[in-house]
Formats: structure tokens, C-alpha cells, sequence
């Protein structure tokens, strides 16, 4: 048996298990008539690849079914060149109804760190467009890499500009600098789906609706529709792929996807949707967003069966009470629907990256109900508050106390008894640890849809005349930080066991950040264990537009939120607020000049935090070298509508991030450059 052989056996078996058929070989049973004709009509969608490594890569296309068809016969070719006269793999496999009409290809048997293309032709000669993808570079290879993450696209209310400036600028790198691949961080798609013609002049919060996506079943929520079953689901990803911006990103570099929470439902846990306040049982429907997701994206995942077709599980719908330490329901139609797809998976990169990427959302627990709180008029919560009431029964090694007292606030424990606030289970938990211990690259990045770092402020601070804002001796007020038991199990493993390069990339926030993931903020110990980075949106609306378009003018203390120029332009000073302070806000207010609201700014606010842009849409590159990881956001204007021209269109600013390798008991140190514009109050 020669060597060739064995090969092809040992990859059709990875592919089987991937749910893929195999592309390995210049050979074809079925090989495609001598004329070939483009018609990228018949391929709507596009063609796409994923999950790239030294040797292979997973490629993904879509033919539209033809009247009555029950099947399309679809050959792969995979070319190491864009005219395809040098063939390397070639594949077949038939495409139904099943799979809505989609096919996953294992590229195998090809070099590292080396350009493809690749084309789909049907029975009929009709061919695709052409795709390029890239294989990951070997595993010692210690050449400089680069990547691309991204997050939050929502298609039906928004322009794709930030990809049509990722290819714009791409293609006007020298090849070593361009990108290796797309980390898709998840909001791939919004179910939540307005119609244009139930709304004021077909607008939504400013924005123009437009009629991309329309369930056939789907159920109306107040004034949006959200899915109602599979094909639904599937509905939402066709829809979506028509866009020109993201086809065209996805037939250029290989995409690293995993899921957030509007891929199945925006407020949920596990297999439970909320819908109006009220818990609903929906595993049926978490099996069907799992199967449309796994038909419509190139990644190497696992499912139940083998072969391509998503073998659901058969689940009723049932609620949960029995949970166990990290929130996880152990009802078995729960647990079969959360495992029915599993996307947490780990890889290494070259010899620079080991890529770490986690499921933040089927595992994610119902948290406490929150009930009985006092009314407290300032947006945040009291920090020691929230560790109490986040960490539930687990709190102080499991003796949560039965009363809070915070400051002048006194009032029952209502999370006493309640799992944790968490999102990776104990199973996934001990899997990650166990990549992260095992990671040899100089930077362990952990792929993560919403990120880890806190967002705090100091409504202490707050003028007198604004007392009854906050209660007094509350001390500083959280606007996002939850998770601390699971954040803290793993910050203290990283610094006791010496792990170094720790750098997480995220998503979800529509917010550009960046800074140190710490396990405790001053006053209490600051101890950096990594970096952060999380980028803004690509298209969905930011906390800062919703702001100048919604908060009244007399609102009390407006000015911690929007910055009112003399010119009547508004600018995102809550930016400011959780950087510096509110005492810099004011003084923003009052001055006009941000140098002198820096200057009163408050030191032990926010040391974890170098740049925070809460109006911000782009995308962000990750470089990574042996002893440098440099990390730039790339900020563009609200796209409202489709840019002009092809660059995309202006940007608003380019600011980059980088530091240096560090050993076992030091702390990273964040460098940051402003390339080009200005991010105004993010820094």
C-alpha cells in the first residue's frame, strides 16, 4: 500500500467525521463536461472556505435546486492557480434537499502556507465563482502571521463596508503581509427581524430596513418577527449571503467561525429562549438554529452521524430545574440539544498562535432572577454587589450571605441559592484548561464571542446636587463584568502555572476595546494575566448611536453619556465615563477640551483599560510574530448605506496595539500608535 493510499484513507476518515466529503487527488468518478460555464446565479450564495491547517481546508458552496430536482451532482476543483491548469484535489458529492442544497468539501493533501483556488461545477457544466483560500502555515514555521476578527453583521439594517475595506486594503499588501484568515466571532445573522413595511417609513431606530430576510413561519414579537423553525433558520442564512461585501470576503480568505447568541436567540440560555420576560422551553428549535448554522458554515465541528447531513436529535421541549455547579440543566432533552453541535475546537497557527475557541453560549446558565434589588437611578451596579449576586450559591467557597449590605443598602440575598453566573460548564472548562496548559506557541489566543473585560465606573464621584443618583458608600458601579467565578478560575491558573502570551480576541460588545484581563480591579489587587482586544461591529448599531439618537437632552447627567458640541454634533463621552471617570465627563461638559477632562481623571478607575470606543463599527488584524503580537482596529463611519467606492469608503481612525512577549510574573505592557484619524474620546 503506498503512501498516497494511506493518506487518502486517513483524511476521508477526518472528513467523515467532519461531516465533509473528500477532495483529495487530481482523479474525479464523475468528471465534469469539457465546457464550463459561470453562473454564479445557480450558486447564490457564494462559495466559501474555513477552518484552514498545513495540510487542508474546508470548502462550502450552495447550488440552488432546479424545479423539481432531487439532486445536484457537484464536483470540487482545487487549483494552485487562478486559471486551474495545475490541479491538485479534486472531490464529488451529491447535494439535496437535506443539506439545503449545501456542501462541505476536505480539501486534503496540500501544502502549508500556500494560495488555492477552488470552483464547484454541477452535472451540467455550470461552475460557481472562483473562491482562493489559504493553507495554515507548519507548525514550526515562526514566520509572522496575521488575522483578521470580526463580529456582529446585521445585513438587514446595515452596509458591509468594513469587508469591502478589509479587501481593499488586503490587496494592497505585500502577499507575506496580507491575512491568513477571518475569525468570525459570531452575529453572523440577527433573527430578530424587523419588516420594512411595519415600521415608520421603513426605518428602525434610524436605520433603513431592508427586505433581505422574511421567515416563511417565523412568530412576531412585539414589532419584530424571530424564527419559528429550521427553515426559518435557513431562511436568515440565504438571505444574508446574498450580500455582495460579505460573498465577496468569503470567497477571498478562509473564515474561522463560531456562534453568539443571535445565531440561535438574543436572550437565552442553554436550550431556553426568554421571550417577553418569560422562560420558554425551545430545544427543538436550539437543534434546528444548530443544524442551519453547521449547513451554512465551513468549520470543523462535530455532530452526531456521519456523512454531511446534520442528524438532529429528536428532543421535546421541556423546562429545567435540576442544574448542576455551573448552571448547566441536566434534563436530557437539554443536554442532547446543546451537544447536538458542538463548535468548541482548538488549532495551532504556524508556529506563532494557538488558537483557542469556545462555545459562550449552549452552556451558558440561567444566572439568579435578580428580584427584590433596591431602585438605584444610575445604569450600573455596585461592584460588591454584583460579585455577590453574579457568584449566587458558589459565593465565599459556597456561604453566600442570606443579606447584602452595600454602602446604605441593606436587602435579601435572592441568588443565594442560585447557580453561578456562568458559560463554559465544567466540561468545556476542564477542555479549555487542558488546551491552555498545552499550548506551546508564544500567544495563546482564546477566540471568545464577548470578551472578559470589565466595564466599570465611579458614580461615587458624582456632584453632590446628583447624590440621590447612587447610594452612598456603594463605591464604584459595573456596567458589564459578569462570569467572575469562571474568569477567576482562569486567570489564577495562568498566573500560578506561568502561562504567558495569554490574549484574548472578542466580539459581541459593538465596541472597540482594549487592555488587560485582570481577576480584580483596584481597589483591590490589579494583577494583569494577558490582553484583550475586542472589536466593534461590523454593521450593527452601537450604544453610542442609540444614545444621540434616543436620550433626551434634559436628562440628568446626559453629559456622562453624549457630548454636546457647541457646532450641535454630538460625540460618545461614555467612552470617557468608564475610562476616566465621571468627573471627567463633567468636565468635558464644562470646558469643551478633552485634555482638561483627562487631567481630572481618576486613576484607579479603569488601570485594565487602554482604548474603549462605544461608537465604533470596523473590524480589527491580530500580527504575530515570535516576541510581538500587534493588534490594529480599523474604524469606519456608521455604514448606513452601501459605500460608492471600492475601498469601502473613509475611515474614521487606525490605532494599533502591541506588546511584547513576557515571562512567568511579569505584566504585559499595551503600546498604543495612532496610525491615522482621530478616536477622539476612546483614549
Amino acid at each position: 500500500m503506498d503512501r498516497s493510499t494511506l493518506s487518502r484513507r486517513a483524511f476521508a476518515a477526518q472528513a467523515a467525521a467532519l461531516g465533509a466529503a473528500l477532495a483529495f487527488g487530481r482523479a474525479s468518478a464523475h468528471p465534469a463536461p469539457a465546457v464550463l460555464t459561470e453562473r454564479r446565479d445557480l450558486f447564490p450564495q457564494g462559495v466559501a472556505s474555513g477552518d484552514p491547517a498545513p495540510d487542508s481546508v474546508i470548502l462550502w458552496t450552495r447550488r440552488a435546486p432546479d424545479g423539481a430536482a432531487s439532486t445536484h451532482r457537484l464536483r470540487v476543483d482545487v487549483a494552485a492557480d487562478p486559471g486551474f491548469s495545475d490541479i491538485v484535489a479534486r472531490g464529488d458529492v451529491a447535494v439535496t434537499a437535506a443539506t439545503d442544497w449545501t456542501c462541505r468539501f476536505l480539501a486534503a493533501g496540500l501544502s502549508p502556507a500556500r494560495e488555492y483556488w477552488y470552483r464547484f461545477i454541477d452535472e451540467a457544466g455550470n461552475a460557481s465563482r472562483i473562491g482562493r483560500t489559504l493553507t495554515a502555515p507548519a507548525e514550526d514555521d515562526d514566520r509572522t502571521v496575521t488575522f483578521a476578527f470580526v463580529s456582529c453583521q446585521d445585513v438587514t439594517q446595515g452596509a458591509m463596508n468594513a469587508y469591502r475595506r478589509m479587501l481593499h486594503e488586503d490587496a494592497h499588501r505585500p502577499r507575506a503581509e496580507q491575512l491568513g484568515f477571518v475569525l468570525h466571532l459570531g452575529d453572523f445573522i440577527y433573527e430578530l427581524v424587523w419588516y420594512p413595511e411595519e415600521r415608520p417609513n421603513g426605518m428602525e431606530r434610524g436605520r433603513r430596513l431592508r427586505d433581505i430576510v422574511r421567515y416563511p413561519t417565523g412568530e412576531k414579537v412585539t414589532t419584530f418577527h424571530i424564527p419559528a423553525n429550521l427553515e426559518d433558520y435557513r431562511t436568515a442564512y440565504r438571505g444574508y449571503l446574498l450580500d455582495p461585501d460579505l460573498q465577496d470576503a468569503r470567497a477571498q480568505w478562509p473564515f474561522v467561525p463560531v456562534w453568539d447568541n443571535h445565531e440561535f436567540n438574543w436572550r437565552s440560555y442553554q436550550s431556553q429562549q426568554i421571550i417577553d420576560g418569560a422562560i420558554r422551553p425551545a430545544q427543538a428549535l436550539k437543534v434546528a438554529a444548530s443544524q442551519a448554522w453547521y449547513e451554512f458554515q465551513p468549520a470543523r465541528v462535530r455532530k452526531g452521524g456521519t456523512g454531511d447531513v446534520f442528524e438532529a436529535p429528536a428532543v421535546e421541549n421541556r423546562p429545567l430545574t435540576d442544574f448542576d455547579a455551573r448552571g448547566v440543566g441536566q434534563e436530557p432533552n437539554n443536554l442532547a440539544a446543546i451537544k447536538a453541535l458542538q463548535i468548541q475546537r482548538a488549532f495551532r497557527y504556524g508556529g506563532n498562535i494557538d488558537m483557542i475557541l469556545t462555545d459562550n453560549r449552549s452552556f451558558i446558565s440561567p444566572g439568579g432572577g435578580y428580584e427584590g434589588l433596591p431602585p438605584i437611578k444610575f445604569g450600573a451596579m455596585p461592584e460588591e454587589m454584583l460579585d455577590i449576586l453574579d457568584q449566587g450559591r458558589a459565593y465565599a467557597d459556597g456561604h453566600p450571605p442570606a443579606t447584602i449590605r452595600i454602602g446604605d443598602l441593606e436587602f435579601a440575598n435572592s441568588n443565594a441559592d442560585a447557580p453561578p453566573e456562568a458559560y463554559l460548564g465544567l466540561e468545556q472548562m476542564a477542555w479549555f484548561k487542558d488546551r491552555l496548559r498545552a499550548a506551546r506557541a508564544p500567544w495563546k489566543i482564546w477566540g471568545h464571542s464577548f470578551g472578559t473585560l470589565t466595564g466599570r465606573t465611579d458614580p461615587q464621584n458624582l456632584p453632590e446636587a446628583f447624590s440621590d443618583q447612587w447610594p452612598a458608600g456603594a463605591g464604584y458601579g459595573v456596567t458589564t463584568g459578569a462570569y467572575r467565578l469562571e474568569h477567576a478560575e482562569i486567570f489564577d491558573m495562568v498566573r500560578e502555572e506561568g502561562i504567558t502570551g495569554l490574549t484574548i480576541v472578542a466580539g459581541d460588545r459593538h465596541a472597540f476595546w482594549a487592555g488587560y484581563p485582570s481577576k480584580a480591579l483596584p481597589p483591590r489587587d490589579f494583577d494583569p494575566v494577558g490582553v484583550e482586544f475586542v472589536t466593534g461591529s461590523l454593521s450593527a448599531q452601537t450604544l453610542g448611536e442609540v444614545q444621540r439618537l434616543t436620550l433626551p437632552k434634559d436628562r440628568p447627567l446626559r453629559a456622562l453619556n453624549i457630548h454636546d458640541r457647541p457646532d450641535g454634533s454630538m460625540e460618545c463621552s461614555w467612552n470617557m465615563t468608564l475610562m476616566h471617570g465621571v468627573r471627567s465627563s463633567l468636565t468635558l461638559k464644562e470646558t469643551g477640551d478633552p485634555v482638561q477632562a483627562r487631567a481630572a481623571r481618576n486613576p484607579e478607575l479603569a488601570p485594565h483599560l487602554k482604548f474603549l470606543d462605544y461608537a465604533g463599527h470596523g473590524y480589527a488584524t491580530v500580527r504575530a510574530s515570535p516576541d510581538q503580537l500587534e493588534t490594529e482596529f480599523v474604524c469606519i463611519p456608521v455604514p448606513l448605506e452601501r459605500a460608492e467606492t471600492g475601498d469601502g469608503g473613509p475611515l474614521v481612525y487606525r490605532v494599533v496595539h502591541r506588546v511584547s512577549s513576557w515571562r512567568p510574573g511579569e505584566h504585559p505592557e499595551l503600546r498604543q500608535e495612532i496610525l491615522e484619524g482621530d478616536p477622539g474620546l476612546a483614549v
